[in-house]
């Protein structure tokens, strides 16, 4: 995986996964070691962060390098300098970009002229970062991946999408229930029918019926970053997709809650569901940190 790029979940083989995922399991249990001495990291974010920030500057500091935040104002990419010339600034002086960006666009713009790895550090479309350390907090939970059923409530979002496409290579059955016109596009259902690595997805409109059988129910904001001004009209349609104790009824006794967080408690996850004993966010929240060293390490300095 050296000197590759992650702008996508897409960008990874069922292998790739694998070895990821065992990488991060080992450096949570015995270290990172200072694999990436003397490297820097550009965090380049026009969005506003806390996990992600925190994550990559913990996982490099962990590692030996340094991490060098670079907001949106201070930046103004698109306005004051194309990004095109930014990734290529950026990219003479440290080894690695992790890009948060409105744009998807953006980000692959950055990652086709900047000759250092780039990663995904949220867009409008994908969130990998976040489904890599979901993936973990399963493997670490349930033990091997392959068969279970994860079900995703809400909207067929970025973080959707990504769970989808790292489910499908991990040998996850994955079922999204979202209200009619909010699911997973079409071409992303498409793509996962062509994904190696055995997994299943499943779109339905019946938030039961995906809980029903499931390891694990996952929710996310029903309003992501950016469409904050559209919850209104949404909570109507949403409300019956709470992941709440009325919605777990349905799920198995042992089935995990998740959710990537920021959670907006009482909309799409009662408080109830969220401090339970069942619940794993907050172990989610901190293996963003674990696997991201483990795909900086992959990605600057093994083979």
């Amino acid at each position: 995986m050296r000197g590759r790029d992650l702008v996508s979940i897409l960008d990874l083989t069922p292998d790739d996964l694998e070895r990821l995922l065992e990488v991060a399991l080992g450096m949570k249990r015995d270290g990172p070691g200072r694999l990436l001495e003397g490297q820097t990291l550009a965090l380049l974010f026009e969005k506003p962060s806390l996990r992600t920030r925190v994550s990559f500057e913990q996982a490099m500091r962990r590692l030996g390098g340094s991490a060098l935040y670079l907001s949106g104002p201070e930046v103004q990419m698109g306005e004051r300098e194309p990004a095109r010339d930014v990734a290529r600034v950026i990219a003479r002086m440290t080894q690695a970009i992790a890009a948060r960006t409105f744009a998807h666009e953006t980000v692959l713009e950055i990652a086709r002229y900047a000759d250092v790895p780039v990663i995904n550090a949220l867009t409008e479309e994908e969130h990998p970062c976040q489904a890599l350390a979901d993936l973990l907090t399963l493997r670490e939970r349930l033990g091997a991946l392959g068969g279970i059923r994860l079900a995703y409530v809400g909207e067929g979002n970025n973080v959707a999408r990504s769970l989808a496409y790292a489910s499908v290579l991990a040998g996850i059955d994955f079922v999204c229930a979202s209200p009619e016109g909010y699911g997973l596009p079409a071409e992303v259902l498409e793509r996962c029918r062509h994904l190696p690595g055995g997994g299943r997805v499943e779109q339905t409109v019946d938030p039961q019926a995906a809980v029903a059988g499931a390891s694990a129910v996952y929710t996310d904001v029903w309003a992501s970053m950016g469409f904050e001004h559209e919850l209104s009209d949404r909570i109507e349609h949403f409300r019956p997709y709470q992941l709440g104790e009325a919605l777990l009824e349905h799920a198995p006794g042992g089935a995990l809650v998740m959710h990537d967080l920021p959670a907006h408690r009482g909309e799409e996850i009662s408080d109830g569901a969220i401090e339970s004993d069942r619940s794993v966010v907050f172990d989610q929240a901190e293996n963003r940190m674990h696997a991201q060293q483990a795909a900086l390490a992959l990605l600057l300095a093994e083979g």
